[in-house]
């Protein structure tokens, strides 16, 4: 497991689109929201329903907090972004259609077909109108290739369900390496809690859509390792 040192964010622009193996990116982005990708490295992501929080909204917001395409990862600014948006969809904005479980079943569904395979899924919780996961993705395959193979897929299956069509996922996702063994632990904890705070359920384990649930019935923890 590949953890990144604290000083990682401030070593390259967003701009370098610098190249590596298996054609996998270092820094790069694709608007407001920087990414970081190499194998190995273990990641916390968030990829959220087309409707969870209104575009006109986050524009307000970026206004707000002076937030441009151009901001580098470690802009303060970001951060306080992502508290705002954490925040707002916990309040249960939007269709919450990974509320409906067949749904939510799929999306689980789908995190846990490749694992251990293209990458290894530690954490993972499906919420009402977004999805956080913790993984660390395995050489050859490229951490934004797996997240669109997920959002492609379910977005398909979704639709499908649900008898719609249109935009299923937010375009972007968010991505945070993890710097530190601390860092990994409060990334944990975060994901496995988020039902608890958002107010779904009184304990972690309760929550049928996460990896708190799978470890008690598995009767055992998912690996640390």
């Amino acid at each position: 497991m590949k953890l990144v040192e604290t000083s990682l964010g401030a070593r390259a622009s967003l701009d370098a689109q610098a190249s590596r193996p298996h054609g996998v990116k270092s820094w790069y982005s694709r608007g407001y929201h920087p990414h970081f990708d190499e194998p190995g490295l273990v990641q916390s992501i968030t990829f959220r329903l087309a409707d969870s929080v209104p575009e006109s909204l986050l524009q307000t917001w970026r206004d707000e907090l002076g937030i441009r395409k151009a901001n580098p990862s470690d802009d303060k600014a970001l951060a306080k972004l992502r508290a705002r948006i954490d925040k707002y969809e916990d309040a249960g904005h939007g269709s919450c259609s990974l509320a409906q479980p067949v749904v939510a079943s799929m999306v689980e569904e789908a995190l846990l077909y490749f694992d251990g395979e293209r990458y290894r899924l530690l954490e993972w919780c499906v919420m009402p109108n977004h999805v956080h996961v913790l993984v660390e993705t395995i050489a050859p395959y490229a951490l934004g290739d797996v997240v669109q193979s997920w959002k492609s897929f379910t977005a398909k299956g979704a639709n499908r369900i649900l008898e719609r069509s249109g935009r299923f996922w937010m375009p972007d996702y968010f991505d945070r390496f993890i710097r530190d063994e601390e860092h990994l632990t409060a990334a944990r904890a975060y994901i496995r809690a988020n039902p608890v705070k958002a107010g779904l359920c009184g304990r972690e384990e309760q929550w049928r859509f996460g990896s708190g649930w799978e470890e008690k019935r598995a009767g055992r923890p998912r690996t640390q390792e």
